[in-house]
């Protein structure tokens, strides 16, 4: 159903490599090291893994990534819409504002958006 899923951690990898690329996995694994904390070997063993799942390449030592943020992004939203709403959006947001209410300024954006987006005609 989705093609990418993302532990915490692998997503935090990620934030790295989309900030830095394209980075020369040696100085990956010294980000990786000042940043998250890792080893080499667990930047190494990441990289890989993500490489064989198609979301990185890592090409004559320098790493660039395959998907881009933005659809890592969408694909999780839409599976948690799947998953705690029924794929309701109304459902969601009905919910989400239940715990934060809305600005002018914030309805005024929501509104924009639905009005960009209806019957598909959104970017």
């Amino acid at each position: 159903m989705y093609g990418y899923k993302l532990f915490e951690a692998e997503y935090k990898f990620m934030e790295v490599i989309w900030k830095h690329a394209p980075v020369n996995s040696t100085k990956l694994a010294q980000l990786c090291s000042e940043i998250l904390g890792w080893k080499k070997s667990t930047t190494y063993t990441v990289l890989r893994k993500l490489c064989e799942r198609g979301l990185l390449k890592n090409e004559n030592a320098v790493v660039t990534y395959l998907v881009e943020k933005e659809e890592i992004g969408i694909q999780e939203s839409l599976e948690l819409l799947d998953k705690s709403f029924g794929g309701s959006l109304p459902m969601f947001l009905t919910t989400f504002l239940k715990g934060k209410p809305l600005t002018e300024q914030e309805a005024a954006e929501l509104k924009k958006i639905i009005d960009e987006n209806k019957n598909g005609k959104g970017e």
